[in-house]
């Protein structure tokens, strides 16, 4: 295996000097640093202001980016002479949940395990901590290859931008917000509507491929209507318990969902759904039932499909329930797609198969979304690369979705560092004429 494969003398040494300054040590001090900081969605203040502290040392030119007074990006820049691309590594900053007992239990489990929370923990090669690899390892190997690349000197002609992102968690406000708009991409959007915006992007999300393409998401709101009774008089009076139909409701949109997966999928996206919550009744009594109760939904939605045809054919599916039930769209975000082609999607793959030697293998059936949707949205071309998951047979600890988000191998981290700065130096020593076919 030859990971310089495929590029000049010129570049091949550019990139061999910035990957001199990728160590362990460094890695791991970067992503201590990371996760020993909250950054709920929300509260991504504090991290966004230690991201650009620790790149200014290396970065001339950095910044903290509030939304509000709880809330910010960060960005750094390397200037290039302004004849090539101009390309963003990005990486979101918060994590799903929050690492407090207060608003995580007791829907993540019965305790908060170590690995849920806040606070680094080495062992051996593994980082542990909230948010380890999804986001916070993926934001560490952007960090470190922008510092790599400053500290190489390598001549840019076109600017490296290394952009880190509040609010790229699928979620609304959490209690005690003053704006409901805090996740969704809001960091990201909001980056780029104040001028951070370049020709090229790679967002570092987890998966060891290169992914060109990935689902939206459609949230529903499904309200099951029923009457309002006392359970002293339901074999009265007329019984129609909302909870119970809810119950039912449930389970036939979870059967649907996997019909619905089946017809919509294709390139490397299957589109899931899930019910994801319920609500109805009054907690402080069991004595009677509701008049509605309603469930939340998160129905994903492929690239190229708008999201008013999938609402028009989950409204279609709920006609088939029992009962009245009635459902409103609550939230819409597209699937997208950037052509593989693409001179960022070329250079990705490129720097993958000079990694391992052999064609590149994409990874199909993917279900998940993140704030590459914004970016391409926006009409800027995006590829997306990561870590995989910390394989079982390197933990001391077994795997679930948690421990995934929340544990990162440095060695992963340094290969992916690795490739993004192959990456950037192959596309940001171009002119433009090489890569977007603009005249010089």
């Amino acid at each position: 295996m030859n990971a310089l494969a495929g590029l000049d003398e010129r570049r091949a040494a550019w990139v061999t000097e910035a990957w001199r300054h990728v160590t362990p040590d460094r890695l791991t001090e970067l992503i201590t640093g990371l996760v020993d900081i909250p950054s709920p969605t929300g509260d991504e203040g504090p991290l966004a202001r230690h991201i650009a502290a620790t790149l200014a040392t290396t970065v001339p030119r950095t910044a903290v980016q509030p939304l509000d007074d709880r809330q910010a990006n960060a960005w750094a820049r390397l200037d290039g002479d302004g004849t090539g691309p101009d390309l963003m590594l990005y990486a979101p900053i918060d994590t799903l949940t929050v690492g407090e007992e207060s608003e995580d239990l007791p829907w993540i489990g019965p305790e908060l395990r170590d690995d849920m929370r806040p606070r680094a923990t080495v062992h051996d090669d593994l980082v542990v901590g909230l948010g380890a690899s999804n986001p916070k390892g993926h934001a560490a190997c952007v960090m470190m290859a922008a510092e790599a690349i400053a500290r190489a000197g390598v001549p840019l002609t076109g600017d490296l931008v290394a952009a880190f992102g509040a609010g790229g968690m699928p979620t609304n406000a959490r209690p005690g917000a003053t704006r409901f708009n805090t996740g969704q991409g809001v960091g990201c959007s909001f980056l780029l509507e104040q001028g951070v915006w370049t020709d090229y992007a790679v967002i570092a999300k987890p998966g060891w491929t290169v992914s060109w393409d990935e689902v939206g998401l459609l949230w529903f709101e499904v309200t099951v209507h029923g009457t309002h009774t006392y359970v002293g008089s339901r074999h009265r009076l007329p019984y129609d318990n909302a909870v119970a139909r809810a119950g039912e409701a449930a389970r036939y949109l979870e059967e649907w969902f996997a019909g619905y997966a089946e017809r919509h999928t294709g390139g490397t996206v299957a589109p899931q759904g899930v019910v994801a919550s319920v609500r109805g009744g009054w907690p402080r009594t069991a004595a009677i039932t509701p008049a509605s109760c309603t469930l939340t939904v998160d129905l994903r939605i492929a690239p190229g499909t708008s999201p008013m045809r999938v609402k028009r054919e989950f409204l279609a599916a709920l006609e088939k329930l029992p009962g009245r039930v009635t459902a409103e769209m609550v939230l819409a975000i597209p699937g997208t797609r950037t052509d593989p082609d693409s001179w960022i999607g070329r250079a990705a793959t490129a720097a993958w198969e000079a990694f391992e030697g052999r064609e590149h293998e994409v990874i199909r059936g993917n279900s998940g979304a993140t704030d590459a949707n914004i970016l391409r949205g926006r009409g800027i071309p995006t590829v997306r690369v990561g870590m995989p998951k910390v394989p079982q047979a390197e933990a001391p600890f077994e795997i679930d979705f948690a421990r995934g988000m929340n544990t990162v191998s440095v060695r992963a981290m340094e290969k992916l560092t690795r490739h993004l700065i192959r990456t950037a130096v192959d596309t940001v020593t171009r002119t433009r004429t090489e890569t977007t076919g603009e005249p010089a």
